[in-house]
């Protein structure tokens, strides 16, 4: 284990993020976002799809679904067979349609996606993660999303230490400065599938080492 350590600066650190990440394929709601699905109600259905769902499939799953409705109108209009249907290759369909066609038929009446976290949590189906996702991403509000890789990476390097992925989240609210809070999802989830990886993490030619703690970590490529 690397023992020479430079002071931890998160300024530094997503200056080396976004080299480390940039020839890697995007988190699902960025790469949305970039293909043109950037409304709050695309990015809220999108959230919901994705959740313990690959990045690989939610992907072209959310592309053959906003083929058919991109509206909360569009969207209730579908019946459910049809949404199972589109939905298929996402984990859940049955579910996740259930939920998309509720939420849609509420925001379709109220007249548009709630802008507050309270709001979106209060729909069917949407837990903190999707709301935090929607706003960050589909609403520009500085919103922290706290999947697997971001909850590993962050107690790794030190930055915060906590047990679960909903204290790390409080935990960065208190520390992360808010320009980052969006685009700290968009970094971690590739560096963290790619990169630093659960089991052998890529230590030895990763950009962020010497401003790593590397808690945690026994064994590494």
């Amino acid at each position: 284990m690397d023992t020479e350590k430079d002071p931890f600066d998160i300024d530094r650190v997503f200056r080396l993020l976004r080299q480390a990440v940039a020839g890697l394929p995007k988190a699902a709601m960025f790469a949305l976002r970039d293909a043109g699905y950037a409304s709050p109600f695309e990015q809220l259905v999108a959230a919901l799809i994705s959740a313990r769902t690959r990045d690989e499939t939610t992907i072209p799953v959310c592309e053959r679904l906003f083929a058919m409705a991109r509206t909360p109108a569009a969207m209730a209009a579908l019946d459910e067979a049809t949404l199972v249907r589109l939905l298929h290759g996402a984990t859940f369909p049955e579910p996740k349609a259930r939920d998309i066609l509720a939420l849609s038929r509420q925001i379709a009446a109220a007249g548009e996606v709630p802008a507050t976290a309270e709001g979106l949590t209060a729909l069917r189906g949407v837990g903190p993660k999707i709301a935090a996702l929607t706003l960050g991403v589909g609403f520009g509000i500085p919103a922290i999303s706290v999947d697997i890789h971001v909850h590993r990476i962050v107690n790794r390097w030190g930055y915060v230490a906590a047990s679960t992925p909903e204290r790390t989240m409080k935990a960065l609210e208190q520390t992360l400065p808010p320009p980052y809070w969006i685009e700290l999802n968009e970094r971690l989830v590739p560096f963290g599938k790619h990169i630093c990886t659960g089991e052998r993490p890529r230590c030895s030619t990763c950009l962020l080492l010497r401003q790593c703690r590397q808690v945690g970590v026994t064994e590494h490529r």
